[in-house]
Protein backbone atom coordinates (compact mmCIF):
# COMPACT_ATOMS: atom_id res chain seq x y z
CA UNK A 1 0.00 0.00 0.00
CA UNK A 2 1.45 3.38 -0.97
CA UNK A 3 1.64 6.35 1.35
CA UNK A 4 -1.19 8.05 -0.53
CA UNK A 5 -3.40 4.97 -0.15
CA UNK A 6 -2.58 4.75 3.55
CA UNK A 7 -3.35 8.45 4.06
CA UNK A 8 -6.61 8.14 2.11
CA UNK A 9 -7.63 5.05 4.07
CA UNK A 10 -6.84 6.80 7.36
CA UNK A 11 -8.82 9.86 6.32
CA UNK A 12 -11.77 7.69 5.35
CA UNK A 13 -11.63 5.92 8.72
CA UNK A 14 -11.49 9.21 10.61
CA UNK A 15 -14.35 10.66 8.57
CA UNK A 16 -16.47 7.59 9.32
CA UNK A 17 -15.92 7.83 13.08
CA UNK A 18 -18.94 8.97 15.10
CA UNK A 19 -18.99 12.48 16.53
CA UNK A 20 -17.60 13.13 19.97
CA UNK A 21 -21.15 13.53 21.29
CA UNK A 22 -22.26 10.19 19.87
CA UNK A 23 -19.14 8.48 21.26
CA UNK A 24 -19.86 10.00 24.69
CA UNK A 25 -23.41 8.64 24.53
CA UNK A 26 -22.19 5.20 23.42
CA UNK A 27 -19.62 5.19 26.23
CA UNK A 28 -22.32 6.04 28.77
CA UNK A 29 -24.57 3.30 27.34
CA UNK A 30 -21.73 0.82 27.87
CA UNK A 31 -20.45 2.05 31.23
CA UNK A 32 -23.64 2.68 33.20
CA UNK A 33 -25.18 -0.82 32.98
CA UNK A 34 -21.78 -2.47 33.41
CA UNK A 35 -21.06 -0.56 36.62
CA UNK A 36 -24.58 -1.21 37.87
CA UNK A 37 -24.24 -4.95 37.23
CA UNK A 38 -20.80 -5.02 38.85
CA UNK A 39 -22.12 -3.30 41.97
CA UNK A 40 -25.10 -5.64 42.16
CA UNK A 41 -22.92 -8.73 41.75
CA UNK A 42 -19.87 -7.71 43.76
CA UNK A 43 -21.23 -5.12 46.18
CA UNK A 44 -21.95 -7.59 48.97
CA UNK A 45 -18.42 -9.00 48.72
CA UNK A 46 -16.65 -5.66 48.51
CA UNK A 47 -18.77 -3.67 50.99
CA UNK A 48 -16.31 -4.10 53.84
CA UNK A 49 -13.40 -2.64 51.86
CA UNK A 50 -12.42 1.03 51.85
CA UNK A 51 -13.95 3.12 49.04
CA UNK A 52 -10.62 3.51 47.23
CA UNK A 53 -10.08 -0.26 47.13
CA UNK A 54 -13.69 -0.92 46.01
CA UNK A 55 -13.26 1.64 43.25
CA UNK A 56 -9.96 0.08 42.20
CA UNK A 57 -11.51 -3.39 41.98
CA UNK A 58 -14.61 -2.16 40.15
CA UNK A 59 -12.69 -0.10 37.61
CA UNK A 60 -10.21 -2.94 37.15
CA UNK A 61 -13.10 -5.15 36.07
CA UNK A 62 -15.40 -2.68 34.33
CA UNK A 63 -12.88 -0.84 32.15
CA UNK A 64 -11.60 -3.91 30.26
CA UNK A 65 -15.15 -5.21 29.77
CA UNK A 66 -16.25 -1.87 28.32
CA UNK A 67 -13.11 -1.15 26.26
CA UNK A 68 -12.54 -4.61 24.78
CA UNK A 69 -16.07 -5.98 24.74
CA UNK A 70 -18.89 -3.49 24.75
CA UNK A 71 -17.46 -0.47 22.92
CA UNK A 72 -16.35 -2.37 19.81
CA UNK A 73 -19.79 -3.99 19.62
CA UNK A 74 -21.59 -0.68 20.12
CA UNK A 75 -19.40 1.02 17.51
CA UNK A 76 -20.21 -1.75 15.00
CA UNK A 77 -23.93 -1.27 15.65
CA UNK A 78 -23.56 2.49 15.35
CA UNK A 79 -21.70 2.06 12.06
CA UNK A 80 -24.48 -0.14 10.66
CA UNK A 81 -27.10 2.39 11.73
CA UNK A 82 -25.10 5.23 10.19
CA UNK A 83 -25.01 3.39 6.85
CA UNK A 84 -28.80 3.18 6.85
CA UNK A 85 -29.11 6.97 7.25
Amino acid sequence: MTTLETTTAAATTVAAAPSVHRRALLTWVAVYPTITAAFLLLGPYLGHLPVAVRTLVMTGLVVPVVVYGLMPALLRVEKRLARRR
